[in-house]
Order: C-alpha cells, then structure tokens, then sequence
C-alpha cells in the first residue's frame, strides 16, 4: 500500500503531468514580438549668447562633461568701461549729496535764527521767509540727488547683470554634443553656440502600433529588456498622445532605470513581448494532423472538428476562430 501511495505522489507532482489537462484547453492567441530602438540623451538643448562680443574662451570641447567652469567667456571690455563710469558717476552723486546735505544743515540752523529773530520783532518778516524758502529749495535738490544717485545704481545693477551673462554656462554633467563658437569668433545676441545633451539618464525613442501600446502598458511598471544583450530595467517615461496619421503609430519614450553602464547615444535595445493576435491558441498535443487534415477532439462532447493553422507560438498551434472551439474548451490529447 505505501508503495502505490508514494507512485501516486510522484506522479502527482511530476512537472507536466499535473498540468497536462490544463494545457489542453484552447487559450487566446497571443505571439512574441520585438521591437528595437537606440538610446538617446534625456534632453538636449542649445547653448546660446544672451549678448554679442568676442569669444576670449571655451572651456570644453566635443564629448567632454561639463563641470563647474564656464563654457564661453566673452569679452567684457566695453561693459567693464560703462561699469566704471558709472561708478565714477555714483561717487560723484555722492559727493554732490554730501555737500548738499552740508548746506541743508547750515540753512536748517539759519532759519531757526532768523524765525527767533522774527518772534522777537528784530527783523522783518520777508527775511525770514527768504530763510524758510532757500531751506526747502536745498532740501528738495537733496531729494533730487538722492533720485539720481538711486537711478544710477539701478544702472550700475543692469550693467552688472549683462556683465555676468557675457561668461555662458551649460549644465553640469551634461555632454557636449556640437561646439559651433570658438575662440576668437565674434558671436550676436541669441545665437546658438554649441548643442549639449543629458546622458546622466538614457532614453529610447520608439514608434510602436496600437496594440503593441496596449501590451507595453500592461508590463510592470519596471520591466526587463536588453540593451546590447544584456539585461537592463525600464520603464514608460512619456508618451506622445498625437497619433501618426501615416504609419499609424504612437511615438513613445522608454527610459533606462539604474543603468550603470556606457552613456551614450546608439546603443541598439530591445523589447521582447506577447501581443494578441488573430485566431486561438491550440496545445500541439491535441491536434491531430494526418494528410495534411489537422483536427482537434472535444474532450466533453467527443466531437472532431477540422481546424485551420495559422502559425505557432512557444510550440503550440495558433488556430482559426470557431465558434464550437470557444476560449477554455478542454481538447482531448492526441
């Protein structure tokens, strides 16, 4: 007895026999396909001069990683010229103000004398009007000053602030893709002078038809693929919602996922997946296929029904729809 119980626990859980009736069920058709791409830098922007002048330095060049130091310098002389000027005009102002605040204070103490003197009736009235008039008059060339000397150093500010946009920096880390300013060149306002990409974070552009979409979207959120076959994680990092009239496809971005590797452009990856596809899929077991009669057996009602194959995937058949051949029908194995 304890024989027969052991045979029975073998072979209950001998791989593919515990399965073998499931198998033999008619399933939706699905087949592997692979799509490829190549990797892109995340972004790439243009640099360009928010002023003009000559290049009197670079700092980097074609395929090197931006660091701390600028990219383009341009010439500062004739900005450095107004920057000085307008100092010198500052500290005049200031001059100018502190003399007349000197002033303000002496006409400040002579009105006081003079409307002391009036109170006590020892000079006349127009006196000390005179007084009280040529205080308020330096006062208001005080304010006058003080407007100007305010408006240049708003101006010295401005200089300051184009004097610091004549040195161009990129963003650290990323990479220099094009350099088209060189040293000595004369470069205008809003001219690009070179093309740097982000490649800290690789992404693959892909063009991918409707229900290749729809299986992607069903792929956990991080998913494995291959980039040039080795095994990478990835995910979906955007989607374009305009569709291509033309190939009838969706543009979409993947995005590499702790990626340790080279960082670089062109890197060939690729997708493996199942999409659904046309017919139903048969276990190769229970068709039967003598004189190019292939044939399946239904294994509740016994009924042979002739079948169309359409193809294969993972070693099973895809077969034409039958209405008497639904989804989870049990075949009989062959």
């Amino acid at each position: 007895m304890r024989p027969i119980l052991f045979f029975l626990i073998a072979v209950l859980f001998t791989p593919g026999f515990a399965d073998a009736d499931q198998k033999m069920i008619i399933r939706k058709a699905q087949k592997g396909i692979t799509i490829s791409g190549y990797t892109h830098s995340k972004t790439t922007i243009a640099v360009s001069s928010e002023v003009s002048g000559k290049v009197l330095r670079t700092n980097y060049d074609v395929g090197q990683t931006i660091g701390k130091k600028p990219f383009f310098e341009i010439d500062t002389t004739f900005i450095d010229f107004q920057i000085q000027s307008t100092l010198q005009s500052i500290n005049k102002i200031k001059t100018s103000l502190k003399k007349n605040e000197t002033n303000v204070a002496f006409l400040a103490k002579e009105f006081v004398r003079m409307d002391t003197l009036h109170k006590k009736d020892r000079i006349a009235e127009i006196e000390r009007d005179t007084a009280e008039t040529k205080l308020a008059q330096a006062r208001l060339e005080s304010d006058a000053i003080r407007l100007e000397k305010a408006s240049l150093e708003i101006t010295l500010q401005e200089l300051r602030e184009r004097k610091r946009r004549h040195t161009i920096y990129a963003p650290q880390g990323w990479i220099v893709l094009e350099k088209i300013a060189e040293k000595g060149e004369i470069v205008a306002s809003g001219a690009p002078l070179a093309r740097v990409g982000d490649y800290r974070e690789l992404v693959i552009p892909l063009y991918v038809a409707s229900v290749e979409f729809a299986a992607i979207r069903k792929l956990p959120q991080i998913f494995t693929a291959q980039l040039e076959g080795r095994p990478v994680k990835a995910a979906i990092h955007q989607v374009n919602p305009e569709f291509n009239e033309k190939t009838r496809k969706l543009n979409i971005e993947l995005l590499l996922k702790d990626y340790k590797g080279e960082k670089r452009g062109g890197l060939v990856f690729n997708l493996s997946f199942e999409i659904e596809a046309q017919g139903v899929l048969a276990p190769r077991e229970a068709i039967v296929n003598r004189y190019e009669n292939p044939r399946v057996t239904v294994k509740a009602t016994q009924e042979t029904i002739n079948v169309l194959i359409l193809g294969e995937n993972n070693g099973d058949f895809i077969i034409a729809e039958d209405e008497r051949l639904p989804v989870g029908t049990e075949l009989e194995r062959k």
